[in-house]
């Protein structure tokens, strides 16, 4: 095991640092703190720039994550357990923990660039929702999504990055009102397919089309919007026994894609290529 060093006082600026991005009051942006071993693992993967990297004395990074940390140069220090409890007081200590700074905000461009469907959440607000659908879109071939009314003001929101364990930063994750998420859809001429409990197109008639697809999905109390309804060429629905109301909405978009995999993996493998 490396002999890495070990801040012992409170005073060390990297607490500071710690302190200011765990801020709710922060405006602006620019640096964020990643937590446990995996979401660290997967945006350093995703090739998000850190500045440190830390574990806890009797918790040291895991060797997947030094060895990730060695190759990008990125510095590594071990917190003293009474300095992390200083640090997160009141909250869940995580294992290993690092300040990144945040990537540019994903583009519309970005998402014209990858081949797959595109995911449109409308007015999805739980956070864990959010980030359980991130992970389902990459592990289906999803290029990326679109949030819409979702009240976050980045991707680089704490609660997203424990929920997507770390994922978010893995696909392009735009926020975009109503407005600009139809007319990127319409610019790149792809067919806009609202979710609804009533669609006329079953989804099974969905799986073998070749054609890249925006699949709109709603919150679960108040579904797609007016605008959406409007700008939708057709609504799909998923089976169910009559007796269950709804979904969870991030269920329904792990079913929608994966009855969308063999395009979605084809278009994938196309954009690797």
């Amino acid at each position: 095991m490396d002999d890495l060093e070990i801040i012992e006082s409170a005073s060390d600026p990297a607490v500071q640092r710690i302190l200011d991005v765990t801020k709710s009051s922060r405006a602006n942006i620019k640096t964020t703190l990643i937590e446990d071993p995996e979401p660290l693992v997967q945006c350093l993967k995703a090739g998000v720039e850190f500045i440190e990297v830390y574990g806890i004395e009797t918790q040291p990074p895991t060797p997947e994550l030094m060895e990730l940390c060695r190759e990008r140069n990125i510095p590594v220090r071990l917190f003293s357990t009474s300095v992390v409890n200083q640090v997160f007081k009141g909250e869940r200590k995580p294992k290993n923990f690092g300040i990144a700074r945040v990537p540019r905000p994903a583009r519309f461009s970005d998402l014209a660039r990858r081949g797959g469907d595109v995911i449109i959440l409308d007015g999805v607000k739980i956070v864990g929702n959010i980030g359980a659908i991130t992970r389902s879109a990459l592990a289906l071939g999803a290029s990326g999504i679109i949030l819409v009314d979702s009240d976050l003001t980045s991707v680089a929101d704490r609660r997203l990055l424990r929920s997507s364990r770390g994922y978010v930063f893995s696909l392009p994750v735009v926020l975009a009102t109503r407005e600009e998420a139809i007319s990127f859809v319409r610019e790149e001429g792809i067919p806009l397919l609202m979710l609804d409990a009533d669609g006329e197109v079953p989804l099974k008639s969905l799986g073998d089309s070749p054609e890249r697809l925006a699949l709109l999905f709603g919150s679960e109390k108040g579904g797609p919007s007016q605008m959406f309804e409007e700008a939708s060429s057709a609504s799909i629905s998923i089976p169910m026994i009559s007796s269950t109301e709804s979904l969870n909405v991030s269920v329904s978009v792990g079913i929608v894609l994966h009855e969308r995999s063999g395009p979605n993996f084809a278009a994938r493998g196309a954009d690797q290529r």
